[in-house]
């Protein structure tokens, strides 16, 4: 179960076997595991858009949904980025950032400058929104000290202070590889605005500007930040043919309205200068 919603390889291989054949043998031995375990079900979350085509071969119901996606177009700097923008776009992140510069401080914190009193503070917040929002929160407190010691370097952790107190946090994971650069989860215990001024001081750290792409999850709000609508996969065996059915007509006639949805979204509702 992946902590963060970001496409990635989900079947692992030698680097000197071949994918195809490789992948082929492990999908098969997933369904057989399945049906020998007697379980309901298999589920395979973001995985790539091969391995979702593989799946799909292999007679797992295919889905598909959209996530938004930042990529750097060759901008250099931060206001090369605005200069892209449609003009009312541009107008509503130059506000947002003179809001967020004037009543709070919002840092960029990676590596060593991570603290076990930032955790704590994170920590916080992921449990306030989870009890507010989402249920019953699934991650420990030493969860986040382990990723803190483990894969410092490949976090970012953006953190929203009022007079050095910590308000709001947004959590970032930097991939190893060039197609997923920074992805994140975000948790806070105060207004939506302050999620708008993470992603906007994120936008603005070296990370935004030598990485080539952001994937902050299906949020429609970060449209206006510059994120565009990306296909996102997922794949599922049932082994009822009694729910696997119906599922399966759903899907039949989710997949079209996905698309259709995704190119107005791109058409329509850009934040960047049309062209």
């Amino acid at each position: 179960m992946p902590f963060t919603p970001a496409t990635g390889p989900r079947f692992l291989n030698h680097l000197e076997t071949d994918a195809a054949t490789v992948r082929q043998a492990l999908i098969q031995g997933a369904v057989t595991l399945v049906e020998r375990l007697g379980v309901s079900s298999l589920h395979v979350n973001f995985p790539t858009e091969p391995e979702w085509s593989a799946m799909t071969e292999a007679n797992l119901l295919p889905r598909q949904d959209i996530q938004f996606i930042w990529r750097n177009n060759g901008y250099r700097t931060f206001d090369d980025f605005l200069a892209a923008l449609s003009a009312n776009r541009r107008k509503t992140i130059k506000r947002e950032r003179r809001d967020a510069q004037a009543d709070l401080d919002i840092r960029v914190l990676t590596g060593a400058d991570i603290t076990e009193a930032h955790w704590d503070a994170f920590f916080a917040f992921y449990m306030d929104t989870g009890s507010r929002k989402w249920g019953q929160p699934y991650l420990t407190r030493d969860f986040f000290s382990r990723v803190g010691a483990t894969m410092a370097d490949r976090i970012a952790l953006v953190m929203a202070f009022r007079d050095e107190t910590p308000i709001a946090g947004a959590l970032n994971f930097i991939a190893a590889t060039p197609f997923t650069v920074v992805s994140g989860a975000r948790w806070k215990t105060c207004p939506s605005c302050i999620s708008s001024f993470a992603t906007i001081r994120l936008s603005n750290s070296p990370f935004r500007v030598a990485c080539p792409a952001s994937k902050p999850g299906p949020r429609a709000t970060t449209r206006s930040r510059g994120y565009l609508p990306s296909p996102v996969y997922s794949a599922h065996f049932i082994a009822d043919p009694a729910l696997r059915d119906p599922v399966a007509r759903y899907l039949d006639g989710e997949r079209p309205a996905v698309a259709a949805q995704m190119r107005a979204m791109t058409e329509e509702l850009s934040p960047y200068k049309q062209v």
